[in-house]
Order: structure tokens, then sequence, then C-alpha cells
């Protein structure tokens, strides 16, 4: 999109454009603004005519849809409005009392173990920032990240894509999950060697299952399968077999009335690194560097892979 430097149009126009394209529609836009739906199309037609490319394609009756270079600079225009509060509210002199909205991703396995209190604890800081909360698998929150609709999100360091920075947060150490009663479930660690001929419950996520797989020397005997962290705990609990997780609940009971035991692993295995993930090269808004320091802060109180909560 060359020539974007001498374009001529304004933050109000900016924010039409983002508007139009996020509801769809130019009169879902305009209820929304308030604004007469003639002077949305104008302003979007301004924008486009000052790059000189189509960045919506208007379907009669039907809404509309992006172009390849409007997807492009729904992303740039969404940085670019972030950033233009960020300036107006520093300029009044509001930097210690932050306002406006900050987009959150957290990965699916981290979210029932951190999210409430991380949340709770920004707000005691910064009440007047609103976050609003994406939750999803790896490869999700990759993508909301870098399709602007998430400025940070809490995941595993996973192959993470290169366009991405991260900030360490902590680390999650495996550990042998194991039926209350079982013979090594009061040891003070057990060896991957010790559980090779036993059934294996795998938390079968993306790139989570590389991880627990890549752990072992020889492959596993998978017995059951399941995306969800209270499922693995039930299974175990119920002597169906054993599993390897990184994240501890506060107590050994599982929802339908099992009890487990956490045993940690005497191998030399790699942790998983919990990060809060951002877009390479993005500046981030006040509230973006806010949300990070107080991760950093509430992480750096707890010892490595301890949770009140996968």
């Amino acid at each position: 999109m060359g020539g974007v430097a001498d374009a001529n149009f304004t933050l109000v126009q900016l924010r039409y454009f983002v508007t139009a394209a996020e509801l769809g529609s130019m009169t879902a836009a305009s209820r929304e603004l308030m604004v007469a739906q003639s002077a949305i199309s104008a302003a979007i037609a301004q924008v486009e005519r000052e790059l000189g490319v189509q960045l919506l394609i208007r379907h009669h009756a039907r809404g509309l849809s992006l172009t390849r270079a409007g997807e492009r600079f729904l992303v740039e225009a969404r940085e670019f409005l972030a950033h233009a509060a960020a300036l107006a509210q520093s300029a009044r002199g509001l930097a210690g009392s932050l306002t406006g909205e900050l987009a959150v991703g957290c990965l699916t396995t981290l979210a029932p173990f951190y999210l409430s209190r991380l949340l709770r604890e920004f707000a005691g800081r910064y009440p007047g920032v609103r976050v609003s909360v994406a939750e999803g698998e790896l490869s999700a929150m990759e993508a909301a990240l870098l399709d602007g609709r998430c400025e940070v999100a809490l995941v595993y360091a996973i192959d993470l894509a290169l366009d991405l920075d991260i900030r360490p947060l902590t680390q999650a150490r495996p550990y042998a999950l194991l039926p209350l009663g079982h013979p090594l479930a009061e040891a003070e660690a057990v060896s991957l060697a010790d559980l090779a001929t036993e059934p294996m419950i795998l938390l079968d996520l993306p790139r989570s299952r590389d991880y627990f797989r890549a752990i072992y020397p020889t492959e596993p005997r998978v017995r059951f399968r399941t995306s969800s962290y209270e499922t693995a705990r039930s299974l175990v609990a119920g002597g169906h077999g054993y599993s390897i997780l990184n994240q501890r609940a506060d107590n050994d009971q599982t929802y339908d009335g099992g009890r487990v035991a956490c045993v940690p692993i005497s191998d030399d295995v790699p942790a998983l690194d919990v990060v809060l993930a951002s877009v390479r090269g993005v500046r981030p808004t006040a509230r973006a560097v806010a949300f990070a320091e107080t991760c950093q802060a509430f992480f750096s109180g707890r010892r490595p892979g301890q949770a009140s909560g996968g």
C-alpha cells in the first residue's frame, strides 16, 4: 500500500472504517456510531481514494467484506487507533489512571488456573481499563494476536510463530498423576521407566501432545485421549491409567469425587515456559504494558509450576 505516508485521512474516518469492517455492515456501523450511513460510506471512500486501494467490497443487501488489502489495513488501523488513544491519554496526564479497552488472550489449559486472579489483580490496579478475553488453543491464540483481536496472550511457549515476542513469566514442570491407591502414589519421585508398561491418559491438544510424547524415550501406551484437563484427572482417579500434566490443582479431588496423587518425575524432562506473547515490532499500548507488569509481579511471587489451579 504505497503512498500511505502521504495519505490524508482523519482518525474519525479510520474509526468509521474499522467499525464497518468489524460489523460487516454500513447499517450496523451507523447504529453503533450513531452517525448517518452516508457519512460512514463517504468517509471510507475517502480513505480508499487516499490509499489508492479498495478496502471493502459492498454486496447489495448482503453487507460488506474485506479485500486482501482491507484485511491488512484493518490490523494496522486498529493498532493506529489504539496508539492514538494512548497518546491522548498520556497528554491528559492520565498515565497513572489508565482507561480504555484491552483485549487479552489466554490458553485454554492455563485459563482455569490463572485468568481470574490475574484479571482481579489488574482490575485492582487499573479499574478504568475494560478487559475483554479470548480463550482457545495455541494456534487460535497466535491467530488472535497476529490479526489484532488480542494485544497480549498468556500461553505456553511451544513452537510459537516467529512474528511473536514473549515475556517469560514462569515455568511449569511436568509431573506424574496417579490414582491415590497406586503403588507409586506415595513415592518421592517416579521415573518414566517406572510407568513405561502402564496405560497413559494423554492430554491431547495441538502441540501439547507433541510435547508430552517427546518426553518419552519410547512411544507411551496411550489408552485414552482427552482435550480436557479435568477429564484426564477423573480418568486417572478412576484407575484407567496415569497421566503427565504441568499445572497442579489446589486439591487432589476430581469433579466426580475421585482422588489423585501428584508425583515428581525423576528424569530430566523439559518444563513448559509460561509466557505473555505479543506481536513483534508492534509498540504496546500503555494498557498492555501495565498488564504485562501485573503478570510479572503476579508470577514472581510464585514457585515454578505452582498453581492454585493445566
